[in-house]
């Protein structure tokens, strides 16, 4: 098949015209210099155009953005190449703060505004802080704010890393429900071998399902290729496309890559089989049920037209749950509606349910969510 950026491949494909929502990962090689240790202005000044024309056509961008380490070890005058542990996050956290500031001063300078959030493994295994950071960007997102991510290398340790920011681009691109992500590399995509070492490598313009035959293209562990690479890439490419969602390999060493992908330069897609929302509807109906809600008519109504399930339908609960477990939604007469995350627990829902969403603040004496479950944490048996 011919390379395609534009054009959809198949039903459940994007291409960046199509997407609605869209994870940029930008690595420390395109960032910063190796030599200077200085950051690229002009380079992310360009990226930051990019994101602007993304923005301007109604997409959505969320970037994931390696650089931090890279900035900050040479303010400790540290000449070796492996750095420890502690410094390592020494160096991270003299280079955030430059790095969450040339993002903001570049974004400003387009009139957009930055929204920094640093994770870690425990973030995303953690069904709490999973559904914290989930709320959180979807309030940057439609706040029309571009959130910036990155591991929280300041305090992550060899038990909380995600190892590497493509494995942490995908987690994100599972979180906030994008349906393209987009790694920024120093190749154009995946070959069958190393191109620089093979001249004859033949690139691979698209990849639908991912086999051992294409993991064995990345390389092997230790090796050159698959140093600090593309092996990395593969192990990303499972997540995002398990999770529904479309993700590219694309050549970012240039100025204005997402321009250059548009323009339709060579990249590989990885292929997802289903779409990002039927994915993780089918997430949702695989859990296992802590409680049951019980809803009326309107409610019942309300949930099979789209909307999210709020405290003044609820009539009974059933079990004891805390805020982000599956919940069983019936209507009166017992019959399964639905299935969702709570973002209450059994004892605050028993306490608003059937009141309006603005009396929430006075009779739990603190401002809540304005839904007991969104309509993108519940799904229907019928997909």
């Amino acid at each position: 098949m011919a390379t395609t950026t534009l054009e959809k491949i198949n039903d459940t494909t994007v291409s960046i015209q199509e997407a609605q929502r869209i994870v940029i990962k930008v690595g420390s090689s395109l960032l910063v210099g190796q030599k200077t240790q200085k950051l690229k202005h002009v380079w992310l000044n360009s990226l930051i155009e990019d994101v602007s024309m993304l923005k301007k056509q109604g997409r959505e961008v969320i970037i994931v953005s390696s650089g931090s380490i890279a900035l900050g070890r040479k303010h400790l005058n540290i000449k070796k190449n492996v750095l420890a542990l502690e410094e390592s996050q020494a160096a991270a956290s003299i280079g955030q703060i430059k790095l969450a500031q040339a993002y903001e001063k570049y974004l400003n300078n387009q009139g957009l505004k930055a929204g920094q959030i640093l994770l870690t493994t425990d973030d995303s295994q953690n069904r709490r802080r999973y559904l914290n950071i989930r709320a959180t960007m979807q309030v940057l997102i439609e706040k029309g704010i571009v959130p910036v991510v990155n591991e929280n290398d300041t305090v992550a340790t060899d038990e909380i890393r995600f190892g590497d920011n493509d494995q942490l681009a995908a987690q994100v691109a599972l979180f906030c429900g994008a349906d393209l992500l987009i790694l920024l590399s120093d190749v154009d995509g995946l070959y069958d071998s190393d191109p620089q070492l093979n001249s004859n490598a033949v690139h691979i313009p698209t990849v639908s399902t991912i086999t051992s035959s294409i993991e064995a293209m990345a390389g092997n562990v230790g090796s050159s290729f698959s140093k600090g690479g593309m092996k990395t890439k593969i192990e990303a490419a499972k997540v995002a496309v398990n999770g529904g969602c479309t993700m590219i390999i694309a050549k970012g060493l240039l100025k204005n890559p997402i321009k250059r992908i548009l323009k339709k330069e060579r990249v590989t897609y990885f292929l997802p089989k289903v779409d990002v929302a039927t994915s993780r509807k089918k997430w949702i109906l695989a859990m296992k049920v802590k409680g049951v809600i019980e809803i009326d008519l309107g409610a019942s109504k309300a949930l099979k037209a789209g909307n999210s399930l709020l405290p003044a339908g609820v009539i009974k609960t059933t079990g004891q749950f805390e805020r982000g477990d599956p919940i069983d939604i019936q209507d009166l007469n017992g019959h399964h509606i639905a299935k969702g995350l709570i973002a209450y627990s059994h004892k605050e829902v028993e306490k608003i349910k059937g009141h309006q969403t603005k009396d929430i603040e006075l009779i739990l004496g603190y401002l809540g969510r304005s839904v007991l479950i969104h309509r993108d944490n519940m799904a229907f048996s019928i997909l």
